[in-house]
């Protein structure tokens, strides 16, 4: 069994900033990618960001490119996403996915195998 636990979220005005972190657990697993993901009320699960874990190559949701910076910590199986300049349209549950096949989108949330539980991110205008 994996675990995603995820923290950091909360409260922030616009213009603010949060770091959200994503701690994966269990026995054994192999990580080809992590990545973030973000749901709001009525919406669809929409994609953020992603890195590889072997190289760290990264990828980005135009809706935030240029404010937001994914980073890996490979010995504590951590995945971070600093965001800056929010803005109210970033309030969403922000979710910590985990991919253990390389085949297929990096930005296809069907693909990730294991999810965590969520972190609410509400950015008030």
């Amino acid at each position: 069994q994996v675990q995603l636990v995820e923290s950091g979220g909360g409260l922030v005005q616009t213009g603010g900033s949060l770091r959200l972190a994503c701690e994966a657990s269990g026995r054994t697993f192999t990580i080809y990618a992590m990545g973030w993901f973000r749901q709001a009320p009525g919406k669809e699960r929409e994609f953020v960001a992603a890195i590889r874990w072997s190289d760290t190559v990264t990828y980005y949701a135009d809706s935030v490119k240029g404010r937001a910076t994914i980073s890996s910590d490979y010995a504590k199986n951590t995945v971070y996403l600093q965001m800056n300049s929010l803005k109210p349209e970033d309030t969403a549950v922000y979710y910590c996915a985990l991919r253990s096949t390389m085949y297929g989108s990096i930005h296809n949330a069907a693909e990730y195998a294991f999810w965590g539980q969520g972190t609410q991110v509400t950015v008030s205008s």
